[in-house]
Order: structure tokens, then sequence, then C-alpha cells
């Protein structure tokens, strides 16, 4: 299988995308272009906003606009609107650490988000993973963190998987759907290169973005490779099922740090991508607060 270019918007670094059912609509951030993006299969709209920092990663809000979200910035969790641009910061992320900053991160089956960091400066394993709850209460998940991906969820909400890509493995904790609380943790999958963001598909298969590694692959919850996307750019970055029938594996790249030399071989890096790989994905779940009104209206 190969992904074709869907949207030719050559983000800097896109990442963290996800699919809006209650809205039909495609979102994504460009973290260090300070953007966020949205597409509309069903009329081809794209459309770019501009984000106060960078934008890790991110949430619609149950019962609200696509334009309201929960945020992951790199400095803090916050609330976002997309059409006044206003900021309304929850709590920082490691305030203590200057060069760690949240990166990936979904919700889980319940309205969760969990969110982690990553340090900038060495890939140190010095940073965390976060849940934060429709409350607005943050709980540490776990530290020891060089940088946080693959956040997604089986079917069933009961087991989260995760990668600190510089470990090449993606790994699976058991997962309480109603507490959000893990338990023992198992290796997946060793992955031959860098794992990066994922999504889970209706089959309870996961779909790994490979940095630097020019495709997407699909792995069965027990660690078997089963499948791989062609991706025609060196750095994907994550993905997710979209459309009205959950049936096109999106896929968002990047162009960070590329050097001129292979931007010129590929210049539509950091663009949207898109595939039909045969199977079906699973709706992501909007953050389950009710009290955005009252925090950030």
């Amino acid at each position: 299988m190969r992904a074709e270019l869907i949207a030719d918007c050559r983000n800097a670094h896109g990442e963290g995308v996800l699919w809006s059912a209650d809205h039909r609509l495609l979102m994504w951030t460009d973290i260090h272009g300070e953007a966020l993006w949205t597409f509309a299969p069903d009329s081809l709209s794209l459309q770019s906003y501009p984000t106060p920092g960078r934008l890790c990663c991110f949430a619609p809000l149950q019962n609200h606009p696509p334009t309201k979200l929960v945020a992951a910035f790199a400095s803090g969790f916050a609330f976002f609107d997309l059409v006044t641009g206003e900021r309304t910061d929850i709590a920082p992320f490691e305030p203590e650490l200057p060069h760690t900053r949240l990166n990936d991160g979904r919700t889980d089956r319940r309205g969760r988000l969990i969110a982690g960091g990553m340090d900038e400066e060495a890939l140190a394993p010095i940073s965390s993973v976060w849940r934060l709850d429709p409350d607005l209460k943050l709980t540490k998940l776990f530290d020891g963190v060089s940088c946080a991906n693959s956040t997604c969820f089986s079917p069933d909400g009961r087991e989260m998987y995760f990668a600190d890509s510089p470990r090449r493995e993606i790994v699976g904790f058991a997962y309480d759907p109603d507490t959000g609380r893990l338990g023992n943790k198992r290796t997946v999958a060793h992955v031959d290169g860098i794992p990066d963001g994922s999504c889970v598909d209706s089959d309870g298969c996961i779909w790994n973005a490979v940095w630097e590694g020019y495709r997407v692959e699909r792995w069965s919850p027990t660690g078997k490779l089963l499948d791989a996307v062609e991706v025609p750019v060196c750095k994907p970055t994550c993905c997710a099922f979209g459309g009205n029938e959950l049936d096109t594996l999106y896929i968002t790249t990047s162009r960070l740090g590329e050097p001129d030399e292979r931007l010129a071989k590929e210049p539509t890096a950091g663009s949207l991508y898109a595939v039909n790989p045969g199977v079906r994905g699973l709706k992501d779940t909007p953050f389950g607060n009710d009290c955005f009104h009252h925090r950030a209206s």
C-alpha cells in the first residue's frame, strides 16, 4: 500500500492528527509552525489557525463546536478557542525542567486526555506522562520518559499503548477505563525504526508512524507485524482513521531538520497523506468536560 498526497500543506512538523466524528472534520497540529489545521473531506476545505505557542496534542470538547479544544501546549495544559485565539491555562508542564515540553497524547475511551513529554535538549529520560480528567484533575501516570509517543487505546479501553521513542518499542499497559489507572506493563512490539504517533483500528491492531522510516506499520496486539503503508516522505509522524466510514487512514508528516537536498527530492514533506487500507478505525472520544463555559468562555 502507498499513501497519496491529500493536502500539500508543508507543515514544519505536522502531528497529533485526529478525526472529530461529531463534526466530520480532520484536525492536526503543526507544532513548530504554531498552527492548527483542519480538513473537511466532504468539501475538500483546508484551513489553518494560528496557535498561541507550540500546540503538541489536543482534543475537541464534548458537546461543543470543533473550535473549542482542550490542548497540550509545549508549556502546559490549557483550553483553546480557535476562533478567538484565546488560551486559558489549566496547569503548567514540568516548570522545574526547562528543557522538557509536552509532546504526544490522545483521549482514552472515556474522554480523559493522556499526554506525555519529551526532553528537547538531550532526549534524557527525565519527562513524564499525565492524565487530565474531565474535572481538570491532573495525575502523573509515570516518569522516566525521553520522548512520549504512540499513545492510543484498545477498542475496549482496557489497554493503553505507548512508546518512548528512543527505546524503539511499543508497550502496553493494563488500563482501567473506570478510573484511568494503569496496571501491568508488557512489550508489544520491537520496531525496526523510531516509533512515533499511533492509532488503533476496529480489529484492535495498532497503526504506528515510523519516524524517518517512510512508512506506517500495522501491528497485531500480540506483536505481529501485519502490514505496512509506504509514505513517500521520510518523516511520518502520526496517523488516524477518518472519513464518514472511518475507512481512510490519514498520515501527518514533518520537514523538521530535513536537509535542502532531501527537500528538493521530497518537496511535499510536512504535508497530509492518506490511504484506504481495507480496515476501519474507531472514533476518537472528545474530552469529556462540561465546565468550558465557566473556565474559558
